[in-house]
Order: structure tokens, then C-alpha cells, then sequence
């Protein structure tokens, strides 16, 4: 199975990178997304709704930032441990 990262530095594009992690799992491939260096700015009922979807179809969420972990359940990454897993990685698509 491919692995491919999803890593979302810019704010304002956090639903096309949620999105495409969504549409990646649809494809059959092993995902990782990466909130790097900010909070998620809009939390509204479609986003969290997806994020839920990420994770019941067994995607993974990272966040560097303490926020998002203790708000949204994303798993705690440093920046070191985050290149470490994009290392990994077959695909790395950045936003």
C-alpha cells in the first residue's frame, strides 16, 4: 500500500488538504496529515465532520501545535518527527 503525506502550512488551505486526504483514502492508500505551525483556524461543522471521516476510514492526523492535539485529537508530532515520517513516505503533497 502507498503512503502519502498531506502537510498543511498554509491556513487557508486546510479543507483542500483535508479533502485530499479524504479522496486519497478513497483510492486505497495509507494516509498521513500534517497541521504544521498553526492552529486550525475554522472549525465549523463540515470540517470536524470530515475529520471524523479521516478517522474512521483510519487516516492519521499530526499537529505540531498544542492546540489542535488537545482541542481536535490530532496525535502531537515535533518537526523532527514529522520529516522523519515524510522521509517515508511514497507521495508527499504540500499545501
Amino acid at each position: 500500500m502507498k503512503k502519502v503525506a498531506v502537510v498543511i502550512k498554509d491556513v487557508k488551505q486546510q479543507y483542500e488538504g483535508l479533502r485530499t486526504s479524504l479522496g486519497a483514502l478513497l483510492d486505497n492508500v495509507e494516509i498521513q496529515m500534517f497541521v504544521l505551525n498553526h492552529e486550525i483556524e475554522n472549525m465549523d461543522e463540515a470540517y470536524h465532520d470530515n475529520m471524523e471521516l479521516l478517522d474512521e476510514m483510519e487516516g492519521e492526523r499530526f499537529s505540531n501545535n498544542s492546540a489542535n492535539v488537545e482541542k481536535y485529537g490530532f496525535v502531537h508530532t515535533t518537526l523532527k518527527e514529522a520529516a522523519q515520517k515524510l522521509r517515508a513516505a511514497d507521495l508527499v503533497i504540500p499545501f
